[in-house]
């Protein structure tokens, strides 16, 4: 009999204890707050046109895919690729998510929603306005606080119509040897 108590004792222990533990809490809403306030303080960083303000919404280790440009990794590469666009006297970006997810674990979560952006064209020097959509990947910093992984976004433009091939350049039948 004892030797059997011993061995049910630490099953009912394992029993106990997990009926004890309890479920962590729920924090998808303060997740998603947190995220729209980030994005909300992100667009007024990119209002200052300061590099460092605007770069400092990804993690260190983020990439962003830029439309016609190679993708850009780490937090310094980033705010490299930005300070043109910053510098450009017309430059002015909003945003504002249409749609925040969390996943379940809390560590991860994405944002898409539209943006219009200005910037000089840079044939004709004047303003030119943009519409499109974006799509950001956010991660859960150690400190609680979000940060960017995946930045991308894309303009609603239409394609710019391909030229089309110069046609080949006929060439003159040359006359027959001796025949002038």
């Amino acid at each position: 009999m004892c030797n059997r108590s011993l061995l049910l004792l630490p099953l009912g222990l394992l029993v106990f204890s997990t009926a004890c533990q309890q479920a962590p809490p729920d924090t998808h809403a303060a997740d998603v707050q947190a995220i729209r306030d980030a994005e909300t303080a992100w667009v007024q960083a990119f209002a200052t046109k300061d590099a460092d303000k605007a770069s400092s919404f990804y993690a260190a280790d983020a990439t962003v895919l830029l439309p016609n440009a190679p993708a850009f990794s780490n937090h310094g590469a980033i705010k490299d690729a930005m300070k043109p666009m910053l510098d450009d006297p017309n430059f002015k970006v909003t945003f504002s998510a249409t749609r925040v997810d969390v996943a379940k674990s809390g560590d991860l979560a994405y944002t898409q929603g539209p943006y219009t952006m200005t910037t000089t064209n840079p044939a004709t020097k004047k303003p030119m306005d943009d519409r499109g959509k974006y799509l950001t990947v956010w991660k859960k910093q150690a400190d609680g606080s979000w940060k960017a992984v995946e930045d991308t976004f894309m303009t609603d433009r239409p394609l710019a119509a391909a030229k089309p091939a110069p046609e080949p350049k006929k060439q003159r039948k040359a006359a027959p040897r001796g025949h002038r």
